[in-house]
Parts: C-alpha cells; sequence; structure tokens
C-alpha cells in the first residue's frame, strides 16, 4: 500500500468528493471526517464496533456501517483514508487497491488540510487532548474563530471538531491563514506527515515501544517533527518544556523561534502552582504576565494549561484576555471527568471518576491529583492495561505507578494491534503479582460486570473509585455513576 493523494488534490477542490473513513469511530478521524463534511465532501465510514462517537456521526449525517468486508465501498469513491490502526491486508484497503482508489492515512490527510491553515500542532507523550482542548476554548472566546480537531470529546467546544475562518480575524496575526489547531501523535512518526506552523512538545518519555526500538528513537522521531516547522522569518514557533522534554537534543539548530516553560526558573516562561488553591502564573523574565485558578487538579493539568496560555499569547490572544476562559474551562471527556456518586450499602456515598489515562506517568500524575483534591478516605483505582506489549515493555513502571491508590483492580488487557505471540507474554494478573510484590492492594477480575458488583458491594461511604484506561473500561464508570439503589 503505497499512500498517495489524487494529482491535484486540496482542501480547496473538497466539494463532492466521496472519501471514505476506514475507522472512522475514532476521536481523531471522526472529528477530521465531520472537518471534511463541512468543508464540502460527502463522507462516510466504517468501523468495527458501534460506538456512542459512531453513533452521534450518523446523527450529524454521516453514514457508519460496522461491516468492513468490503461491501460498504462504493466504487466512486474518490479518497480513502484510514486510521494508525488499520493493517494493509484489511479487506477494504485491498478492494481500494483493486478499484485503484487513492490511500492516505489520518495524519496524511490532517497534514493536507494544516497545509491551508495556521497549523498550530499540539504533540508529547501527554497532555495533547487537553492542551488541545484548552486552547480551541480560548480562541473561540476570543473570537479568533479556530478550526481544530481533538482526539477527546469537549463538551465545552461543540465536541471533537470545528471549521473556522479561512483567514485570522484579530491580533498580530490578522489577515493570516485561519487557524487549526490539533494533536500530532508520535505513533509510528505520523506526526512527520504534519505542517505545523506553531507547536508544542510538552514532553517525551518512552511509549509505543512495539513501533520504536527505544527513548532516544523517539527523541529521534520529536526532532524530525520539530524540523517541519519554519523558520522564524516564517512564522514559525515551538514551544518545548524546559524539563521532560530532551529539549537539549531537540532544539539545537531549529530554524524556527524556540522557547520553554515549565516550574524550572531558567525556562523562558516559569509556571508556578499552588496546589492547595490550584493558583496558577506565568512569570516572563521575573515580571507576572497572568495568574488564575485552574478548574483541574494536578500540576500536570497546570502545565497544559500554562502551555494553551503562552500557545495563545503568542498566536495574538492578549494575556489579559487569557484568564476568564483559562478559568471556566469545564475539561475534557475521559479526562479526570467527574461522573457523579452512587449510594454504597453502608448509606452514604462514593465519587466515580472516568480517566483515559494508560500509561504510568499519566497514572501516577491522575491519582496523586485526585487524592490532593478530593481527600477520599479511599481510593479505589479499576485500570484496564492498553495493548499488551506496552504492558509488557513497561510492566515495572506501572507496578510504581499506583502508590497513591488504597486498592487496585486490573480486568483483562485490552487488545489493540498486538500478535498472538505477544499476546502470551504477557497478562493482568502479571501485573496484579508486579503490583502487590510492591505493597499494593491489587486484585485481577476478569470480567467488567463482575467488577461493578465489586465495588458496588465493597464501596463505602468517602470513597473515590476511578476508572482508568483507553479502552471499554469507561463502561464500568458509567455504570457505577448511574446506580440509582443500593445493591442487595
Amino acid at each position: 500500500m503505497t499512500p498517495q493523494f489524487p494529482s491535484g488534490f486540496s482542501t480547496n477542490a473538497l466539494i463532492d468528493k466521496q472519501i471514505h473513513f476506514i475507522g472512522i469511530g475514532g476521536c481523531g478521524m471522526s472529528g477530521l471526517a465531520r472537518l471534511i463534511k463541512q468543508l464540502g465532501a460527502i463522507v462516510r465510514g466504517t468501523d468495527s464496533t458501534e460506538s456512542q462517537v459512531a453513533t452521534s456521526l450518523i446523527e450529524s449525517g454521516i453514514p457508519v456501517s460496522f461491516i468492513q468486508d468490503g461491501t460498504e465501498l462504493v466504487p466512486e469513491t474518490d479518497l480513502i483514508v484510514h486510521s494508525a490502526a488499520i493493517p494493509t491486508d484489511h479487506p477494504e484497503i485491498l478492494l481500494a487497491e483493486e478499484l485503484s482508489i487513492p490511500i492516505v492515512s489520518y495524519a496524511q490527510m490532517l497534514g493536507l488540510v494544516q497545509s491551508h491553515h495556521t497549523g498550530v500542532c499540539v504533540a508529547g507523550t501527554h497532555g495533547k487532548s487537553t492542551t488541545v482542548s484548552i486552547m480551541s476554548s480560548i480562541l473561540l472566546q476570543s473570537k479568533f474563530d479556530p478550526s481544530f480537531i481533538v482526539g477527546a470529546h469537549c463538551e465545552q467546544i461543540g465536541g471533537s471538531s470545528r471549521v473556522g475562518s479561512t483567514t485570522i480575524p484579530s491580533g498580530k496575526l490578522q489577515g493570516g491563514k485561519g487557524i487549526l489547531v490539533s494533536e500530532s501523535c508520535e505513533f509510528n512518526r505520523s506526526f512527520h506527515e504534519h505542517d505545523p506552523t506553531f507547536a508544542l512538545i510538552n514532553n517525551i518519555e518512552e511509549d509505543h515501544l512495539d513501533y520504536y526500538s527505544s527513548l532516544d528513537d523517539i527523541i529521534e522521531a520529536f526532532r524530525g517533527f520539530a524540523m517541519r516547522i519554519p523558520s522564524e522569518k516564517d512564522g514559525g514557533f515551538l514551544l518545548i518544556a524546559h524539563d521532560g522534554a530532551h529539549r537539549n537534543i531537540i532544539t539545537p539548530g531549529l530554524p524556527c523561534k524556540v522557547e520553554t516553560f515549565g516550574f524550572h526558573p531558567e525556562a523562558d516562561y516559569q509556571v508556578m502552582f499552588d496546589p492547595s488553591v490550584r493558583r496558577v502564573g506565568i512569570l516572563r523574565d521575573g515580571m507576572w504576565t497572568i495568574q488564575w485558578t485552574n478548574p483541574m487538579p494536578g500540576s500536570h493539568n497546570a502545565l497544559n494549561a500554562a502551555a494553551a496560555a503562552i500557545l495563545t499569547a503568542n498566536l495574538g490572544v492578549d494575556w489579559e484576555a487569557l484568564i476568564e476562559p483559562l478559568e471556566q474551562f469545564k475539561g475534557v471527556d475521559r479526562r479526570l471527568q467527574k461522573l457523579g456518586t452512587f449510594t454504597c450499602k453502608d448509606g452514604g456515598e462514593a465519587l466515580v471518576y472516568d480517566d483515559y489515562g494508560h500509561h504510568p506517568t499519566e497514572i501516577e500524575m491522575t491519582l496523586r491529583a485526585l487524592r490532593a483534591a478530593e481527600l477520599p478516605k479511599r481510593l479505589i483505582c479499576v485500570f484496564q492495561p492498553h495493548q499488551h506489549s506496552r504492558t509488557r515493555f513497561l510492566l515495572d513502571q506501572f507496578a510504581q505507578s499506583f502508590s497513591s491508590a488504597d486498592e487496585v483492580i486490573v480486568p483483562h488487557i485490552y487488545f489493540v494491534r498486538d500478535s498472538i505471540a505477544e499476546q502470551q507474554r504477557v497478562s493482568a494478573q502479571d501485573l496484579v503479582d508486579k503490583l502487590n510484590v510492591k505493597g499494593a492492594s491489587a486484585k485481577h477480575i476478569n470480567d467488567f460486570g463482575d467488577i461493578v458488583k465489586h465495588v458496588q458491594q465493597t464501596a463505602r461511604d468517602g470513597d473515590l473509585i476511578v476508572v482508568m484506561g483507553a479502552g471499554p473500561v469507561t463502561n464500568i464508570a458509567h455504570s457505577l455513576a448511574n446506580s440509582t439503589q443500593v445493591p442487595s
């Protein structure tokens, strides 16, 4: 499969083009599909499983089928867009090749759309969806009329995508190409297909080790991404974390303007954070540029919000105009999302949170933030590992990430991409055993329904249950939050 666009293809020629998305149910893919439809294309797609995202697409007028044997592929299709999870031997890919229908990846299609905008790309191992959502909220409230694609649903900004103005309506870049804010994922170097003018590198850690050979390999990929930013003369700007993003390797020789941010006093933008009151401030050359009270708990969210503030200020939003949208930001689905409470057997109430975190650092930061913010009597974490290879490669790090939890419940590992051989090399019980060796109170309960029953039977007044993972484990959180009766 050699990805290629039709000759002369551009976003200006999308009107009435028939574009078929394979794997349309993902947040990024669904957001891009909506954006492409708003630009005038005839969009349809397929996905392997039914989901709320797919239902929402259907309700918005985008046909979605859950049959992926090729029968849903219209011969008149002008272009195929596939997610990174789609293998080269997928039936629809094979049929498209037979029919000589051009095939491109999600990353390539996003890069094409970015090339017609002032592309603002948010990269890093963690925090991409939250940061893009905060930026988009700021730009909307500041009347910058942005386009955006988020890898998660954010109700406050209208979902996961939006088509905005073709030009920047105000600020120092007024009249320039319209703003498009989006995430740039490092998996399989897909962000090398992107076209950033402004970019953020928030952090870099080991991940996607089924693709990358080492942390050095990952850092090299991020440097390749940074090299795609145009020169400072042409408006290129990179904001990179002072600590945790390997800036001394990433930034030397870059032609773009480079500035750093973080808690370190030598950062160009020093972030100050008081977790007791969630007060965040940014110092520039020893002077306050802005201070606000962050609605989201955790030092990691203070950094996410600060990065969003700095980037939008560099896009032309006045610092003072940032305060209200920063303080009013309501969060993103499955990112430290408070779902509600349920009644325990003792007559009290337990609080339920849902979170997407599936990397050791994300887990540690989230649990620490929840314990500090909510002061629960007990913190119970239901964590579904995401991908066998990630679980195996990072098993020791995972085992050290749950120190803030009083109890950890682990269902089966969520299957993504791994071979049968890889699936046999690690199990959920392996993680549970490691956790218990580290002193945690962990247990493996395979079935989601059994986990819900266990939590309902054992939760006590004042407990906090956080459900974590990138897979369908979110259903456990919603089942608990929707409990209306005391379990017998």
